[in-house]
């Protein structure tokens, strides 16, 4: 007769050959908003993500292709409650109670903070990364944007340029903007970090030598229309001092793919 004691030893062994124990299954996970749409999308399973905000395919989601086929929920209390996802990641989704009311039905919570410099970047990935227990992932999308920083450094040797938008607005240090461009090497003629609008004539009469446009892709275009950056007078300018375009792809979300900026501007110089 098998002694327990024997018994329990022959199980323990099969567990080892058979790799130990099952791993845990992944966290569920839900998304608010296009931004928290591509942390999740670039950070957890698919099989694991149960919800997604309606604009993860968009035209301007970075992510879009990955989206493809997975549930599309609003950012409603009721919405989330119907799926019980173990995390719910949000950067501005949803209305100012759904947070606390999610917290308080059990639903954790990780919130996107905004970022002025890619340390921040790389504390809300890891945060996301941390809350979904994908850290190992969360440090791969760190390296991978460190790597291009690498590649970007430098480029324009302190060139000047200035930033501005379909609608005539540019920003200046302590922005995720100013960060890609100094990221590249160059020098930003805005200044202050809040968003302002350079007036049209300036821009007409006094052009910088360097334009850095945002959102001037054929999308982002589209739903703008009008705006200084579509005055035919500073059009006929921007042939010629267009350092480089920023798509919006890479301009709505203080995530990891902000360094694919630093890099197009170090692209454009070299």
């Amino acid at each position: 007769m098998t002694s327990p004691f024997r018994l329990a030893a022959v199980l323990l062994a099969g567990l080892a050959l058979a790799g130990g124990p099952a791993a845990a299954a992944p966290l569920t996970v839900m998304s608010l908003d296009s931004c928290a749409d591509q942390f999740v999308l670039a950070l957890s399973p698919r099989s694991a993500i149960v919800g997604l905000s309606g604009r993860a395919d968009d035209r301007d989601s970075y992510m879009r292709e990955a989206a493809r086929g997975l549930s599309v929920r609003r950012a409603t209390t009721e919405s989330v409650l119907a799926v019980r996802p173990d995390v719910v990641v949000r950067y501005w989704g949803g209305d100012a109670r759904l947070e606390s009311t999610l917290t308080r039905r059990g639903v954790r919570v990780v919130k996107i903070n905004d970022a002025s410099d890619f340390d921040a970047v790389r504390a809300n990935v890891r945060a996301v990364a941390a809350a979904l227990e994908r850290r190992s992932a969360g440090e791969d999308l760190i390296a991978g944007m460190d790597r291009k920083l690498l590649r970007a450094n430098g480029a324009w040797h302190g060139a000047p340029a200035l930033y501005m938008t379909p609608s005539g607005f540019t920003t200046g240090p302590g922005s995720l903007v100013d960060a890609m461009m100094r990221g590249a090497g160059m020098t930003n003629l805005a200044t202050g970090s809040t968003w302002k609008p350079v007036p049209l004539e300036q821009l007409v009469m006094h052009p910088p030598a360097a334009f850095v446009l945002g959102f001037f892709d054929a999308f982002a275009v589209a739903m703008q229309r009008w705006g200084p950056g579509r005055h035919a007078a500073l059009r006929a300018r921007l042939p010629g001092r267009t350092a480089a375009v920023l798509p919006a792809t890479i301009l709505g979300c203080p995530a990891w793919f902000a360094a694919d900026g630093a890099e197009i501007l170090a692209k454009a110089r070299r």
